[in-house]
C-alpha cells in the first residue's frame, strides 16, 4: 500500500505507539473498541429493528434526558439530521431560506446538501470570522425560515458566543419569524464558555443535533433532538434519506460508553486546554486562537511549511515516542501552517514545563530553511 491511505496509516501507528500525547487521543484498535462497547451494554438488551428498540432507543432516551429534550432520533449521520431539521423548518414557516453563517458546516461539509437534496437556498450572514450578531440577523436581507447557529464555529476556530449573545441572537431570529436550529456537533463541551448546562441550551431553540462521535469518542452517528412533531418527521424522512439501517447497535453502543466515560471529563479538557494554549503562545512565531480557547479545540499556527511540520511530528512520533500536533496544512500566507489542536485525556498528564519541552524537542526536528 502506497500514497495517502499509507501515510494515514503510519501517522496512526506512529501516534498509537506514542508514551505522550499533547493534540487528540491515541487510536484504538477494532478489538479494544469492542472491549469498551461490551462494557457498555446494558443487560439483556436486544438488537434494534430499522431504528426502533433495543440500545438505539435507549440511547435516544439517554440524550434526550441529558437535552432536556422532548423527543431524540439517532441518524447515522449528522449531515442527514441536518438536512432533516431545515427541511422542517421550510415547510413549518413556508420559507425555503437557511440563514446560516458563511463558515458554518452545511456550506463547507456537506458538498451543498441542503440545496441539492433539500432544495432549500442559503441566506448567509455576514462573514466577519466570528459568530453572528443579533444585529446582522435582524438586518438579513430577506426572509428566512431556519436560523442555523453552529456551536461552535469550528472553521472560525470552534468560537462561541457569550450566553447574552447567543440570547440575543435567538431572538433576533425568532423576530423575524423564523424556527432557530443548532449545529450542535460539538456543543457537549461548549457549555462550559457558556456557563449554562446543555438543557437550557436546547430550551432556548426549536432543535438541537448533538454527534455521537465528535468528543464522545463514539464510531459513528448523530441525534437529532426536538419536539415530538419533529421526531416523528425525522423518522419519515430519515427513512426517505435512507438512513433506516437494518441495525445501529454498534454506533449506539459505542456512543452510551462515550457518554459514560467522554462526557464527564469535557470539562476538564476545556479548562487544560486554556494551559496549553497560554503555554504554546510562547513558542518563537507562535499563536493561539482563540485565547484562551473556548472549548477543549483552538487553533494554532506556526512559521514553516506545513510538510516540514507534519514530517517533524512524525519523526518525532516514530524516535521519541512524543505526540506533539499533526495534520499541519498552508495557510494563504507563504511559509505560514495551521494546525488544531485538541485537548484530550492524554494531554492531562502534562504540565506547562513538559509542554514546552515537547514543543522545543519537535522544533529542533523543523529544518530551517
Amino acid at each position: 500500500m502506497s500514497g495517502p491511505q499509507a501515510d494515514r496509516l503510519r501517522r496512526l501507528a506512529a501516534l498509537r505507539g506514542c508514551d505522550v500525547v499533547l493534540s487528540g487521543a491515541r487510536p484504538s484498535t477494532v478489538g479494544e473498541r469492542l472491549d469498551a462497547m461490551r462494557a457498555a451494554l446494558p443487560e439483556d438488551t436486544l438488537p434494534d429493528m430499522y431504528g426502533e428498540g433495543g440500545v438505539v432507543e435507549h440511547v435516544e432516551h439517554r440524550i434526550a434526558e441529558l437535552l432536556g429534550a422532548d423527543a431524540a432520533v439517532l441518524f447515522p449521520t449528522g449531515t442527514m439530521a441536518q438536512q432533516v431539521a431545515l427541511r422542517h423548518g421550510a415547510e413549518l414557516t413556508g420559507r425555503d431560506a437557511v440563514a446560516l453563517h458563511p463558515l458554518s458546516h452545511p456550506l463547507l461539509h456537506e458538498r451543498d446538501a441542503y440545496a441539492v437534496l433539500t432544495g432549500l437556498r442559503a441566506v448567509r450572514t455576514p462573514d466577519a470570522g466570528r459568530f453572528p450578531t443579533a444585529e446582522e440577523v435582524a438586518d438579513l436581507a430577506e426572509p428566512f425560515g431556519t436560523l442555523l447557529l453552529e456551536l461552535p464555529l469550528r472553521d472560525a476556530g470552534f468560537l462561541l458566543p457569550t450566553w447574552d449573545e447567543l440570547v440575543a441572537v435567538v431572538d433576533a431570529g425568532r423576530a423575524r419569524g423564523a424556527r432557530v436550529h443548532v449545529d450542535g456537533a460539538r456543543l457537549w463541551e461548549s457549555t462550559v464558555h457558556l456557563g449554562r448546562p446543555a438543557p437550557t441550551v436546547t430550551a432556548l431553540v426549536d432543535s438541537v443535533y448533538v454527534s455521537l462521535y465528535k468528543s464522545l469518542g463514539g464510531v459513528s452517528g448523530a441525534v437529532l433532538v426536538g419536539d415530538g412533531e419533529l421526531a416523528a418527521y425525522a423518522r419519515a424522512w430519515r427513512h426517505r434519506y435512507g438512513g433506516t439501517v437494518f441495525q445501529q447497535w454498534p454506533a449506539a453502543l459505542a456512543a452510551l460508553h462515550g457518554l459514560d466515560h467522554e462526557l464527564p471529563r469535557l470539562p476538564g479538557y476545556v479548562a487544560h486546554a486554556r494551559l496549553v494554549a497560554e503555554t504554546l503562545a510562547t513558542v518563537p512565531g507562535a499563536r493561539v486562537f482563540p485565547a484562551p480557547p473556548h472549548t477543549h479545540q483552538f487553533r494554532f499556527w506556526l512559521p514553516y511549511p506545513a510538510d516540514a511540520l507534519n514530517d517533524a511530528a512524525l519523526a518525532l512520533a516514530e524516535e521519541e515516542k512524543a505526540w506533539f500536533v499533526g495534520q499541519w496544512r498552508d495557510t494563504d500566507v507563504p511559509g505560514l501552517a495551521l494546525a488544531e489542536v485538541t485537548v484530550a485525556d492524554p494531554a492531562l498528564e502534562l504540565d506547562a514545563d513538559q509542554i514546552t519541552d515537547l514543543a522545543h524537542r519537535f522544533l529542533r526536528r523543523v529544518p530551517i530553511s
